[in-house]
């Protein structure tokens, strides 16, 4: 879903808010839960899931198939994702 329509979808469950004033609270939201990850915070929340951070550990023993060279590939982050109990029930009801 894109965010147009989800900025279309929230107009018409609250017919009260403007256009501007919901991309306010959309660009709110996404700027909370970036500034939380970038704490290293996890975020949960609830009937949908929780993002959390991951560490990925550095590896060296990795290989490029064409020049058969060592790769090095540093240790890195990851976001990860994982839904509710709710949010898989409601996927898997049909």
């Amino acid at each position: 879903m894109s965010r147009k329509k989800i900025i279309k979808e929230l107009k018409i469950k609250n017919p009260a808010l403007t256009i501007l004033e919901i991309e306010n609270i959309l660009d709110i939201f996404t700027e909370s839960i970036v500034n939380a990850l970038k704490d290293g915070q996890a975020i949960h929340l609830r009937r949908l899931g929780r993002i959390y951070l991951k560490k990925l550990k550095a590896n060296a023993n990795l290989r490029n198939p064409r020049t058969n060279k060592l790769i090095y590939r540093p240790e890195r982050i990851k976001i990860r994702f994982r839904a509710s109990k709710e949010l898989n029930k409601k996927i898997n009801e049909n």
